[in-house]
Order: C-alpha cells, then sequence, then structure tokens
C-alpha cells in the first residue's frame, strides 16, 4: 500500500531542532520517555508537524499538561536532602543569561522589598527588617536545567514567616517576584510555604554579594535553578499566573526536582 506521504510532503524532521530548549526541559522533568518523534507528536495533540508555530505550540501544551501533573504529585511536607558544610562551594556558582560583568549592583541606600496583590500590609520592608525577622539555615543542592549542580549553604526568612508576617491570603494560588536584573518569575503557593523556601540574605554565614542577588533573593530546595530569582525587588501575592523571564522562552513554569 502507498505511504500516505508523498517524500515531498514529509516534514522536515530537524524542525523539532528548532525548539531544542523546550524539548530538553520536558526531557528533564522526564515526560516524555524513548524520544519524540513529528509522528507521535502529531497523534498527541493533533498539531500541523509541517508547521513550526504548530509544533511550538504542542510542545507548550505537553509541558503545561507536565506542569500540572507535576504540581498534583508535589508533597509540601517532604524535605529536600541537605548535606554537610564541608561540602558547600564557597563562593556559589554563577549563573545567569548574562556575563558576570554585567551585573548591575543594587544600591542598598535606595532597595526596599515593594509588596502588593493580596497582602493585607503592604508595607516596603528594609533589609534591616528582614534581617530582624527570625532566620533559619539549609544547606542543599543547586540543580540547573543545564545538567551542573553544586552544594551552597543559604540563610535567611522562611517565605513562609514572611507571609505570614504580612497578613498574605495563603489560599492564593501564585507568589510573583521582580528583580533588579528584569528576571522576573512567579511559584505556586505550596511550593512557597514549604519549609525549605527561604529570602536567602546570606551564603555561608556571609552576606550574599552583588553577583550572586545581593541584597535579597529566592532560595527553594523543590525547584530547578532557574525558579530561583535574584536582586529581588518586589513581591505579589494573587491568583493571576504571572509566568516568568524563562517561561517565555519556553521553559517549564513548574520546574520541580
Amino acid at each position: 500500500m502507498r505511504s500516505p506521504f508523498r517524500p515531498a510532503d514529509r516534514p522536515d524532521p530537524a524542525i523539532l531542532d528548532d525548539h531544542k530548549p523546550l524539548l530538553s526541559a520536558i526531557e528533564r522533568r522526564k515526560l516524555l520517555r524513548g524520544g519524540l518523534s513529528l509522528g507521535a507528536l502529531s497523534m498527541l495533540t493533533g498539531c500541523d508537524v509541517k508547521r513550526s508555530e504548530s509544533v511550538q505550540s504542542a510542545l507548550l501544551a505537553i509541558s503545561s499538561l507536565n506542569d500540572g501533573v507535576q504540581a498534583w504529585l508535589f508533597d509540601p511536607t517532604k524535605l529536600a536532602p541537605t548535606y554537610p558544610a564541608s561540602q558547600v562551594l564557597r563562593p556559589p556558582k554563577f549563573n545567569a543569561y548574562y556575563d558576570v560583568i554585567d551585573v548591575k549592583p543594587v544600591d542598598l541606600a535606595s532597595w526596599k522589598l515593594e509588596l502588593s496583590g493580596l497582602i493585607a500590609n503592604r508595607k516596603p520592608w528594609t533589609l534591616p527588617e528582614l534581617a530582624a525577622l527570625p532566620q533559619t539555615d539549609m544547606i542543599i543542592k543547586h540543580i540547573c536545567v543545564e545538567g551542573w549542580d553544586y552544594i551552597g549553604e543559604w540563610s535567611g526568612v522562611r517565605l513562609s514567616t514572611f507571609l505570614k508576617r504580612i497578613g498574605a491570603d495563603l489560599k492564593a494560588r501564585y507568589v510573583a517576584f521582580k528583580t533588579a536584573d528584569d528576571y522576573p518569575s512567579s511559584i505556586d503557593m505550596a511550593t512557597a510555604l514549604h519549609s525549605q523556601t527561604i529570602l536567602a540574605l546570606d551564603y555561608a554565614g556571609e552576606t550574599i554579594t552583588d553577583p550572586f542577588g545581593f541584597p535579597l533573593r529566592l532560595r527553594m530546595s523543590t525547584k530547578l535553578g532557574y525558579k530561583n530569582p535574584k536582586w529581588i525587588t518586589a513581591m505579589e501575592v494573587t491568583n493571576t499566573y504571572r509566568g516568568g523571564y524563562w517561561e517565555k522562552q519556553g521553559f517549564p513554569w513548574f520546574a520541580g526536582l
């Protein structure tokens, strides 16, 4: 029987090469097993695999499904492994979408953490005020979507403690962050309330320095590295999905480990 596709009609398999970052991110979340073919993509999603924009839409749909499954499986009481102080990398590894020489130092004299959204007390917070709250310390592994990792010691305020202190609506769906380096991000409320999610002020017993997110960055044990924004300037509690910098590049939003 003649094949339903003539050779000239066959989509170029290289079309998936245009979406390698998204494919890689989905595969790292273990949703795709045994590889993805154009035929399988077409059967799974009904997309026109000869159109690049259709492939992108289909892959994003798979990524969104993956996010939902991870959120459903997430256990807010399960703790990530911790490590001895002897394994802490000093200083931490710099990671960003730009070179370290392009880091723009934050002016602490004018810096404040701005608050908005579903929060009872939206008064901005200064660094000394944050430092005066109960602090916690954790030695966890930072895992990058690119495949590398390192063990770091982070100290700061549990985000759950801070959210309760400012009267945030803990039934809201999201906590979103703005940053001085235009690297916005957002997380689900369950992750925000996890005991290993902190607003980090120190690294290995010393104040976090400029290349690594001074004066405030988010550190989570349950997310990939790109979900941990640095140089935080504002926080919003909301029921509106805000996405993030990397999500706009096609990476998964939930990005859980």
